[in-house]
């Protein structure tokens, strides 16, 4: 029978690409991961790593052979996870992603808290913009802004999200209020994305504005810096701009018109019968931290 601590080398050599990322997770050297692979392939008499002086990837086999032991590697988990009682007591790292803003401004914040509950879990928490794989990538959750209603994935919803049309005091001071949509498209719009399409809800129903901005950034967080600036109106979620709405900064804009409130904020992570208990605990504590009315919302 297959060992199974090198079945755990190898989904990790799989899921981060390297042997020497493997290595540094599992807390051996390179040296023992790249036998412990060279003992499995031997074992299984295929190939499971294609290597390059640059990079490692999957054979096909190794595909299909990743694809068939990751369950076999969940459902220990799980089954140590049941019986243990699915303790509160938590060991071992949690994988987190989120986006860039959030995961700074609105889970960095809080992970002391959590830890110091559970001395013995170490965090890795990876912020990026761009879509991760969690499955792919060895994510125990992602932490989500979006419409999942037709993901694949579990999706637990942490808190509402709003979206609202804003400016400063110096903007508006300068260039006035728009009172209509129509107006909106008069003004000086900062979309997060060039061809960013603004999706409104308002007193008549939906509404699609796709405002030409003179600012070209793949940036969010850039944005946000140029609203409170001065240089536009922008569509932000109160998450990111709260702070700078309750001092006045910034004002709202039309605040008859909202993003669509089917976006919401959410842990998304892959379905399981059992959940194991650090996941099933982080998750308790953000719905905890953020709650049905966000603090970033609460006046």
């Amino acid at each position: 029978m297959t060992n199974l601590g090198d079945l755990e080398v190898f989904a990790s050599v799989a899921a981060s690409g390297s042997m020497s990322h493997a290595a540094k997770e599992l807390g051996y050297s390179p040296a023992v991961i790249s036998k412990r692979i060279k003992r499995l392939e031997e074992k299984l008499g295929a190939r499971l790593f294609q290597r390059t002086t640059r990079q490692i990837s999957l054979t096909e086999a190794g595909h299909g052979f990743h694809q068939r032991i990751l369950a076999v590697l969940e459902g220990l988990e799980e089954a140590e996870d049941f019986v243990s009682g699915r303790s509160n007591t938590l060991n071992g790292t949690l994988k987190v992603s989120a986006s860039t803003s959030f995961g700074r401004m609105h889970v960095a914040p809080h992970l002391k808290a959590f830890m110091d509950r559970h001395p013995g879990l170490s965090i890795n928490l990876v912020l990026s913009d761009e879509f991760i794989d969690i499955v792919a990538g060895g994510y125990d959750l992602a932490i989500r802004i979006a419409d999942l209603s037709d993901s694949s994935l579990v999706a637990k919803r942490l808190a509402p999200v709003r979206r609202v049309l804003c400016a400063s005091q110096n903007y508006i001071a300068e260039h006035g209020t728009p009172q209509t949509i129509e107006e909106l498209k008069q003004h000086r719009c900062l979309p997060a994305h060039n061809n960013d399409l603004w999706r409104l809800e308002g007193p008549d129903g939906s509404v699609s504005l796709r405002p030409e901005g003179m600012l070209i950034t793949n940036s969010s967080e850039v944005i946000r810096e140029a609203v409170i600036s001065g240089l536009g109106i922008a569509l932000r979620s109160t998450w990111d701009i709260g702070a700078e709405l309750k001092s006045g900064a910034l004002v709202q804009v039309l605040p008859a018109y909202e993003s669509s409130k089917s976006v919401a904020l959410s842990a998304v992570y892959s379905s399981r019968r059992f959940l194991p208990a650090k996941v099933r605990l982080f998750i308790n504590y953000l719905t905890e931290l953020y709650g049905p009315v966000p603090y970033w919302d609460q006046i």
